[in-house]
């Protein structure tokens, strides 16, 4: 069957695990012995209440009031304040060649946009360091929306926010269960593997740098 190509298409990146870098293990065990508490029951209890206050339904103390409860102590002020900032700085780290991919495409012209499930300390970190989110038309930090992936809200929200229709974008993720959510309603999807496979996505796509904005369709 011949394909043609659709109108000019939007990339809605993910943050962590293709644009930014999942937590250095260096930093898991500066959080773990700030903490006090075993490991084991440290991570359980900070990925169970994560969710909350990814959403921005909790500020970063009342997530790690939350977490000391759960660890069985009372996290005090200045102990939550250093897990506050430990925690940003965990999260905290690029990669260079995402970053050069997404002003590439800018400097294309490619529409881009971001959804990432991200808490309130962390996005202002972001928006405070790191200039190129200037490129991403659209920032849906779900503490801002509050929608966490994969959640079919948040990827609503992105589309609307953009102006288009699901069809329209291209979501990239690193995991599965988020880009299987995104085409549940409507978009495209890509599970990010590397930068030199998602170069090949863009490609086939036609949403690189080096041609019209387009994305692959049948008739």
């Amino acid at each position: 069957m011949r394909q043609t190509m659709a109108p000019q298409g939007t990339v809605l990146f993910d943050l962590f695990g293709v644009i930014a870098q999942h937590q250095s293990s260096e930093m898991r065990t500066v959080l773990v012995s700030i903490s006090g508490a075993p490991a084991p029951a440290f991570w359980d209890a900070y990925w169970r209440l994560r969710p909350p206050y990814d959403r921005g339904e909790l500020t970063g103390p009342g997530y790690w009031r939350e977490v000391g409860a759960a660890l069985g102590t009372r996290f005090g002020a200045a102990r939550i304040g250093a897990l506050i900032d430990a925690d940003v700085s965990s999260w905290s780290g690029v990669e260079g060649e995402m970053v050069a991919l997404v002003e590439e495409l800018a400097a294309a012209g490619r529409r881009l946009g971001l959804l990432s499930n991200i808490p309130p300390e962390l996005a202002t970190h972001y928006e405070a360091h790191h200039s190129w989110l200037r490129h991403f038309e659209v920032c849906g930090f779900s503490c801002r929306i509050g929608h966490a992936k994969p959640d079919p809200e948040a990827y609503v929200w992105c589309v609307r926010m953009l102006g288009g229709q699901p069809p329209d974008v291209l979501f990239v993720d690193d995991r599965e269960e988020n880009v299987d959510a995104a085409r549940a309603v409507g978009l495209r999807g890509a599970l990010f593997t590397g930068v030199a496979d998602l170069r090949a996505t863009l490609r086939e796509h036609r949403l690189d740098a080096g041609g019209p904005g387009t994305g692959p369709t049948e008739d």
